[in-house]
Order: C-alpha cells, then sequence, then structure tokens
C-alpha cells in the first residue's frame, strides 16, 4: 500500500514509524519535515498529506505534530479525507471500522514508538464497518460537496 507520511518535525517517533511501514512492506510519499524542499508547517503537511490520499496518489495518510490536532485540522480541510487522532489502538481500531478514516494522526509529545506500533497494528488490522458504519460514511461524503449559497 502506497501511504503519504507528513510531519511538522523529524524526530526520533517519526524515524520509527517510517521504519515500521517500511517494514511492514508500505510504500512510502515523504512530506513536511521528513523530505528535501517540502513546507514543513503543520497546515501545509496535514493539506499535502490530505491531497495526496484524497487525489487517489496516495491509499492511506499518517500526519504528525506536537499534539497531533494541527495536522488532523488541517488534513480534513481537504474534501474526502477522514483523518482521526488516535492515541491508543482501540481509538485507531474504531476510526477505521467505524469511521472509514484514512488519514491517521499522532501526537509527537504524547506517543512512544511502542503505542505507535499499537496503533500501526489495530490501524492496519481493522475489520470494514457493517452497513449502518457503511450508511455514516456515506453522509459524511455528502457532507463535502460544497453548497450553493
Amino acid at each position: 500500500m502506497k501511504i503519504a507520511v507528513g510531519s511538522d518535525e523529524a524526530t526520533y517517533l517519526t524515524s520509527c514509524i517510517v521504519e515500521e511501514l517500511l517494514r511492514r512492506g508500505h510504500e512510502l510519499s515523504l512530506m513536511g519535515a521528513l523530505a528535501e524542499g517540502c513546507d514543513p508547517s503543520w497546515p501545509a503537511v496535514g493539506r499535502a498529506v490530505g491531497e495526496s490520499v484524497a487525489g487517489g496518489d496516495c491509499e492511506q495518510g499518517v500526519v504528525l505534530c506536537y499534539t497531533g490536532t494541527g495536522v488532523s485540522i488541517a488534513a480534513n480541510k481537504t474534501p474526502g479525507v477522514r483523518a482521526a487522532l488516535c492515541t491508543d489502538a482501540q481509538t485507531a481500531d474504531g476510526a477505521r471500522r467505524w469511521n472509514d478514516a484514512n488519514v491517521l494522526a499522532m501526537s509527537l509529545r504524547s506517543t512512544s514508538p511502542g503505542e505507535a506500533v499499537e496503533i500501526l497494528d489495530a490501524w492496519f488490522s481493522a475489520p470494514h464497518g457493517d452497513a449502518d458504519d457503511v450508511r455514516m460514511i456515506d453522509m459524511l461524503r455528502e457532507m463535502d460537496v460544497p453548497r450553493s449559497e
């Protein structure tokens, strides 16, 4: 799977996440502080990852900033993106299962490398939701369409 990974800082945690994703056999598109010449500001990182996922260049995204909140807000500005800030494996499982989240946001401050692996395990192994969950996702997709004023 091709995954967009972006952060506003290159840290030990981002290195661990990149290594883990590569170990799992994913192809990565690095953005922000993880790639030379990219804007490392958290709004730009969230936007770049969001646009990469929504545009179909990548199937999933992972974004990081100090709290994880800023990049998730920025990514969610892109129609078609459902970014979820996940602080534990259970939240990651629910975000994928019930919300069909396609961008995983994590905090550089409060996520340990071990927790990041657990979150990634849950994110990638969560089953698809049931028919009611699909109906809810369809409702979200309708919200992506701009309203005429």
